[in-house]
């Protein structure tokens, strides 16, 4: 069973959950799944409970070049990884380009140094985006044994642009898939990705006033 937020005024957790204005954390509340009240959102806060992994999947292959879809998605990475150094969560980040996948981060602190990191990330190779979720999902399973307590959050960005594949199996903790899709002529891959995947869809656009 999920901890719930604190009753206390002066709880870090239960404040900010019970927030009724500041600034949403978008990324954070909808890692959480759908929101279908005010009581669902997630505030911009400066502490998280213990135990919270956030891992980020991010494909970053030759497509993603196109109509500028990875660098519009890098001013929401910027914002995930502060509000992950914020409320001092560990971060697992992972990308998807070339020959295969790439582990840039396992499960550390966030830290500061991820923006540069972020300011220099390009496009380009090919898309194994597949291998990527399949290595993070053994990672996940694997590091819940680890941490039986540890609540988890993955973030999957991409725009879908595979090949046809086999079904996927589901990740096995809370999940959003964000589509970077931005060509005038969609395929629409994306959301069969999270539908697959048991993850929440949003389009890249959907973040755009937030």
């Amino acid at each position: 069973m999920r901890p719930k937020a604190g009753n206390q005024e002066q709880g870090t957790r239960g404040r900010a959950r019970n927030a009724s204005q500041g600034k949403v954390a978008w990324p954070a509340t909808l890692l959480k799944g759908r929101p279908r009240s005010r009581s669902d959102l997630s505030w911009v806060q400066r502490k998280a409970s213990t135990g919270e992994l956030w891992l980020v999947i991010v494909d970053a292959s030759a497509s993603t070049r196109r109509h500028q879809a990875l660098s519009q998605a890098k001013g929401l990475l910027a914002e995930f990884f502060d509000q992950a150094y914020r409320a001092r969560a560990r971060l697992a980040l992972l990308t998807a380009s070339g020959n295969a996948p790439r582990w840039q981060r396992h499960g550390l602190k966030a830290s500061a140094a991820l923006q540069p990191w972020l300011a220099e990330l390009g496009a380009g190779g090919g898309t194994p985006l597949l291998a990527a979720l399949e290595q993070a999902r053994q990672w996940l399973l694997e590091r819940q044994k680890r941490y039986p307590d540890e609540q988890q959050r993955c973030l999957v960005l991409t725009d879908g642009r595979l090949k046809a594949w086999e079904r996927l199996a589901p990740m096995p903790c809370q999940s959003l898939l964000v589509d970077m899709e931005s060509s005038p002529i969609r395929l629409g891959r994306a959301q069969q990705l999270a539908e697959e995947l048991g993850a929440d869809y949003r389009h890249l656009q959907h973040f755009a006033g937030c």
